[in-house]
């Protein structure tokens, strides 16, 4: 057997924890895949007193302390896409340490330039915990699914969001309800801004289109849109019309160049990104003539991310370094973004409308205006003069077309809400 790989992990929250006790417990048959022994040489963690249910041997109680160890392979768990995360994972690059980490917002926004330095000094820079937990799609677009090239990738990668909309679903109950409940089971930040807000999601999208695609994770060009304003009754309807609601990350290659963006969609009930449910996360990835692939598993959590970064650490023990992103950093190009607005589909419209004469048909003349045409139409009507909702399903169009008709429509005074638009994937 070769010489052990020293490891030193820095973070000993859930995930850390997680790696160590992995680590630790199934020894033996990760030194046989790895053909040596796999030592934890360093942790880094700042309560060095806190109880755990693991021993090591060696404490440290600086990030600096950890780049200058005797470790082979760097582990960053502290996460944060700046500050002392950065600093030490420059720092391992630079001391000639491979680094495996889960950190999708420090890879999102500096993972071409690590990528650089890490290829530049011969050594592997792995991430594959950093998006959708425990299933292996990093590795699958790194090594497997780029041969055909990739069309298309679109994926569930908040289990958080995935959690509040199923629950809005099956129990009715409104936003706001459902993520105090997420919050107090642990699903949920005591600020979920970063999940509901779809910043998690878009982090996570960007890595999946620089692999897909062979671009520079791109996070400034990316419309995002979370889940805060869907109502009940969305789901409700989208149920009537045989969908669900899922957020999701969507990264298409177009002639006029990469569709990306975070939002809520419709995704027919039935589909594989439609039935899944809870905190599950899933990406489906087109590869056009190779045909549809689809990964489902845990996207968080103690067991998973551990699952995912110990395979980076065997994969380095094996030697199996590469490019971080599937191709030499330098031919990462810069993502071309396909024009604002110019993603088509069919669209989920609602209008809160004062039930009144007329109403419809001033509605459906400034859609007309726009050349955006109706499909389908569920209202309902209530006490004249109440507030109704109008939903209405439109035919394929641009969202530019779509967003223009419904900015002339919410000057209406007959309109006593802002006009909600969900696009509809996967029909």
């Amino acid at each position: 057997m070769n010489k052990p790989l020293k490891i030193a992990i820095a973070g000993l929250g859930t995930v850390g924890g997680g790696v160590v006790k992995g680590l630790q417990t199934h020894a033996k048959p990760l030194n046989d895949r790895a053909e040596r022994r796999l030592e934890i040489e360093a942790v880094c963690e700042r309560d060095e007193t806190k109880k755990r249910s693991f021993d090591v041997k060696t404490w440290l109680n600086d990030i600096h302390a950890v780049a200058k160890s005797d470790a082979d392979v760097v582990v960053e768990l502290i996460g944060g896409e700046g500050g002392p995360a950065l600093s030490l994972v420059e720092e391992a690059l630079k001391a000639g340490k491979h680094v495996v980490t889960a950190n999708k917002a420090m890879m999102a926004r500096h993972g071409a330039r690590l990528a650089a330095l890490a290829e530049e000094k011969n050594l592997a820079l792995k991430f594959e915990a950093a998006v959708a937990g425990g299933i292996p799609i990093v590795k699958a677009l790194r090594e497997n699914l780029t041969v055909s090239g990739v069309v298309a990738v679109r994926g569930i990668l908040n289990g958080t969001c995935n959690y509040i909309l199923t629950q809005m679903e099956s129990t009715g109950r409104p936003f706001d309800d459902v993520l105090k409940d997420a919050q107090a089971l642990g699903y949920a930040e005591a600020d979920p801004t970063l999940d509901v807000g779809g910043g998690d999601t878009s982090h996570k999208l960007a890595l999946l289109a620089g692999l897909a695609f062979g671009v520079a994770p791109d996070l400034d060009t990316m419309p995002v849109q979370g889940i805060a304003h869907i109502m009940p009754d969305d789901i409700a309807f989208a149920r009537e019309f045989g969908f669900r609601i899922k957020l999701l990350g969507i990264a298409k290659k177009t002639p006029q160049g990469i569709d990306q963006r975070v939002q809520p969609a419709m995704v027919r009930a039935g589909t594989p990104l439609g039935d899944v449910d809870g905190v599950f996360n899933a990406v489906a990835v087109d590869t056009g003539a190779a045909g549809p692939f689809f990964f489902e598993g845990r996207g968080a959590g103690e067991a998973p991310t551990a699952n995912a970064v110990i395979a980076d650490i065997v994969d380095i023990a094996r030697g199996n370094i590469g490019p971080a992103f599937g191709i030499p950093a330098r031919l990462l190009i810069p993502l071309t973004p396909a024009p604002s607005g110019s993603a088509s589909s069919a669209f989920y419209l609602r209008f809160q409308v004062l039930d009144v004469p007329g109403v419809l048909a001033e509605i459906a003349g400034h859609l007309a205006e726009w050349r955006v045409s109706i499909e389908s139409m569920i209202q309902r009507g209530r006490a004249p003069g109440e507030a109704v909702s109008i939903v209405m399903i439109t035919h394929e169009t641009t969202h530019a077309a779509v967003a223009r008709a419904l900015e002339t429509i919410a000057a209406s005074d007959k309109v006593i809400a802002p006009p909600c638009m969900i696009p509809m994937e996967a029909r």
